[in-house]
């Protein structure tokens, strides 16, 4: 499946550039994770590359399918200069390596927890999983494989990812937008919640 990764990483530089550092991790039992970094501007994004190299699939599943099933890549976009946010790396390849290792299908409206700040001093140890299509347009594969998706992650405070498993994603992602939440700040504070 390294085709698939070369046609990620070529489908990443037409849409972001090109990638000005990356770093790679590798867990126990897991395949390589790479994180690449891309500067545009006053903003910084982290995408993983090597989640997509095989399809998700469902943790009650006898078999994982080796073709078929959803894949996808994570990307995080922070406003730069702010925060230590360069060593968000090990974070994100283990939010990128957590299909393989816990049987995960990463989606849309999910909550992705690290357990630590997502970076030094960071109010967030969890994201919230965005839809994809915006910033990086899906990546069609040949038949049976399904495309790649770019799923953007939106960091979330305690309290939020809390109101989130009551309310639910979307009204999260309201309360955001009512707010004017700056979602690349990476030192702001939790939307009012009451």
């Amino acid at each position: 499946m390294a085709d698939v990764l070369a046609l990620v990483e070529a489908h990443f530089r037409t849409g972001l550039g090109e990638p000005d550092a990356r770093a790679a991790v590798t867990f126990l039992g897991t395949d390589r994770v790479e994180v690449l970094r891309f500067t545009d501007g006053d903003v910084v994004r982290y995408a993983t590359l090597g989640m997509s190299a095989q399809p998700m699939s469902e943790p009650t599943a006898a078999l994982a399918d080796p073709v078929k099933g959803p894949r996808a890549e994570l990307v995080l976009s922070v406003r730069g200069g702010l925060a230590d946010t360069d060593k968000v790396l090990r974070p994100l390849a283990v939010l990128a390596a957590s299909p393989q290792v816990e049987g995960l299908v990463v989606a849309p409206g999910a909550s992705l927890d690290v357990g630590e700040p997502l970076w030094p001093g960071a109010p967030f140890t969890s994201v919230l999983v965005a839809e994809s299509g915006g910033l990086v347009e899906d990546l069609g594969l040949d038949a049976p494989m399904e495309p790649v998706r770019f799923l953007p992650l939106l960091p979330m405070t305690p309290n939020e990812a809390a109101w989130k498993r009551v309310h639910g994603a979307a009204a999260l992602q309201e309360r955001w937008l009512n707010s004017g939440t700056d979602l690349r700040d990476p030192l702001r504070k939790s939307v009012p919640l009451d």
